[in-house]
């Protein structure tokens, strides 16, 4: 059906929420706020960090933005690279669509060399053609930077490509990109809101996902 198939990460194909919590924990009250709740963090997970703060701060200051990465990263960075989690069937689904002949990418907000510490750990690393991380792009989903250069990297055309995500975000990005689109629901984001972007498929979760594949 695709040549190509890719894959946001948070809530797509894994899990870094207690990580992700303890960074905003951290960075927050480091600058003075006060300790979030961990459902509306949950809520950030897929935005860029300086775009998350914004949305549980409500500051806009370019500078206070700025200042919160590093001190996210103080606490989440080496918390994510040793305790993410993949859903259920995402591996299987990785090396299934390897059998098959079809690349596969992950596109994401996350650090790309945190991406493929976390693939290397399952020993799914080889098994990707490309990640692309927040440092790979300037401009981040819904714009379809990431998503094109790994297209571009792995020689397939938009409309040849799946991009599956969590989030509007990347519903959004896929179709600013012209590639088909599958929504997976094993994040916030309820499956009416990906109504509007006319996805192909919405899976409930990796399992789903990998039968309407065929794969």
């Amino acid at each position: 059906m695709f040549q190509a198939v890719c894959f946001d990460f948070d809530y797509t194909l894994g899990d870094c929420t207690d990580s992700i919590v303890a960074g905003f924990r951290h960075g927050l009250t480091a600058l003075g706020w006060p300790e979030p709740d961990r459902e509306a963090v949950r809520a950030t997970i897929g935005y860029l960090l300086e775009d998350a703060y914004t949305m549980l701060t409500g500051d806009k200051n370019p500078e206070n933005r700025a200042k919160f990465r590093p001190l996210f990263l103080e606490v989440a960075q080496e918390l994510q690279r040793r305790e993410a989690v993949l859903f259920p069937g995402a591996p299987e689904l990785l090396r299934a669509l390897k059998a098959r002949g079809m690349k596969t990418a992950i596109v994401s907000t996350k650090k790309g060399d945190t991406l493929e510490i976390i693939m290397d750990r399952y020993g799914l690393l080889s098994d990707l053609e490309t990640v692309i991380g927040s440092a790979d792009v300037h401009r981040p989903k819904p714009d379809p930077e990431g998503l094109l250069l790994a297209l571009e990297r792995m020689g397939v055309k938009p409309q040849d490509a799946l991009f599956c995500g969590d989030t509007i975000l990347d519903a959004g990005a896929a179709q600013n990109a012209g590639c088909h689109f599958a929504a997976v629901l094993n994040g916030t984001t309820p499956a009416g809101d990906f109504q509007e972007f006319h996805p192909d498929y919405i899976a409930s979760d990796l399992f789903d996902l990998r039968t309407w594949l065929g794969v």
